[in-house]
């Protein structure tokens, strides 16, 4: 019988390989505040900077701070304040563009004094390190329909990316997710709305824990005064929210244990800036951490693959498990997509075995990037995207590589890193 073997697994994985408990829970009552004290003492011992910022003016002083930081670079007081006004704080911007700016135009242009253009990148996907964590809590908004004081916000180079709401063990978190609804019905946009950048929110009573997008609350406002069935789930529900959880799929309950791994300083970074993907619908999606798993085993398999010279082998390829419904499209897309930006990849092939499963799945992928990959619809198309290079994924049936191969026995691809 045939053994199987985890490709590989390292530190910087952005979904441990096994998570063993390591939590002593309180053995008497603990409040709201007790929790939220261990909370942020957790994040502090990992690396966060925690800040006493409870009003605006301190939160945008530090935001300019740690831009310039991240830039190295140094704002005039003029060219700060129109860079904020209007790339940072637009009254015309909302959730979707503030979501936008974040995951695909981060990298913003100032106009400076002296007339010339500069790039102010507002997180730096290519090295992660280079982004710097600060949590603050307690932070007050008197600007919305009612004065607000928020639990725990995750500031990444200033701009509050992770909200986490807490609620004292033994309250249900859904209470969590519906104070988080009403935050953003009466106050996140209030004052500069710097709180619609937040990309993921964090409910927990403790004992209990999970993350979710913001589109995921964005949308369950929307439709809050429509007419809808309730027992049916959507999408912006509080049953698609997620836990988190270990490679072999073990649930990650606990805060403190959730704090561990979550919110570990690289698998939140890597989830920010590799693992979340904003639709052509205006939705984001953060993926579950069997598909993160998935995904990083893929990549790591290609890497050994090439570094040791297996390529063309069987000893290159692997198998991935997944059951019916899991969200296989989303992970093969993002597979695709970062392996097509890996370091002497030239083209990413998906194949599939099916004429109707090439539709369907180019429509999926459409929906995740518009354009992102190029679906053919016959052999004499994928040869015009194998010889266009900036064809770089490419969505085919299982029969077209058949024919291309049978009548092109020499071709220059074949020269190419192709997977």
């Amino acid at each position: 019988m045939s053994s199987y073997h985890i490709v590989a697994s390292t530190s910087e994985s952005t979904v441990v390989a096994e998570y063993v408990p390591a939590t002593t829970r309180p053995g008497a009552y603990q409040s709201e505040g007790e929790l939220e004290r261990e909370f942020i003492r957790q994040l502090t011992e990992q690396g966060y900077e925690y800040l006493k910022i409870k009003d605006e003016n301190e939160i945008v002083t530090n935001l300019r701070r740690q831009l310039e930081q991240l830039n190295v670079f140094t704002f005039s007081e003029s060219e700060w304040s129109k860079f904020f006004a209007e790339n940072i704080a637009s009254a015309n911007e909302g959730i979707v563009e503030k979501t936008r700016k974040i995951q695909d135009d981060y990298i913003q242009i100032l106009k400076r004094d002296d007339g010339t253009t500069k790039n102010v990148y507002l997180i730096d996907k290519k090295n992660i390190h280079n982004n710097r964590l600060q949590v603050i809590n307690q932070y007050e908004e008197a600007g919305g329909a009612h004065e607000t004081r928020y639990d725990v916000t995750i500031l990444v180079n200033g701009l509050p990316l992770v909200h986490v709401e807490l609620k004292r063990r033994g309250v249900a978190i859904r209470e969590a997710f519906n104070q988080i609804n009403r935050y953003q019905r009466d106050s996140f946009w209030a004052s500069s709305g710097l709180l619609e950048y937040a990309q993921i929110f964090v409910i927990s009573n403790g004992t209990h824990t999970k993350y979710y997008s913001n589109t995921t609350r964005f949308t369950h406002i929307k439709e809050a005064g429509g007419a809808r069935q309730k027992s049916k789930k959507t999408s912006n529900s509080f049953e698609f929210t997620n836990f988190w959880a270990d490679a072999n799929n073990k649930v990650i309950p606990d805060l403190v244990d959730f704090s561990k791994t979550f919110l570990a300083k690289h698998t939140i970074l890597n989830v920010l800036t590799r693992y979340c993907v904003f639709t052509s619908e205006e939705l984001l999606l953060v993926m579950r951490p069997y598909q993160i798993a998935a995904t990083e085993r893929i990549l790591s398999r290609i890497a050994i693959s090439t570094n040791y010279k297996k390529l063309g082998s069987i000893e290159a390829g692997g198998y991935v498990w997944h059951t019916t419904g899991s969200g296989k499209t989303l992970t093969s897309f993002k597979t695709a997509q970062l392996a097509s930006g890996l370091e002497g990849i030239d083209k990413v092939l998906f194949v599939v075995d099916r004429k109707d499963l090439d539709y369907q799945t180019m429509k999926e992928y459409d929906r995740f990037e518009k354009g992102a990959a190029n679906g053919n619809t016959s052999t004499k198309v994928l040869q015009k995207q194998l010889e266009d290079d900036s064809a770089k994924i490419i969505v085919t049936t299982i029969q077209k590589p058949d024919v291309f191969i049978s009548k092109n026995k020499s071709h220059a691809v074949y020269a190419k890193h192709v997977i």
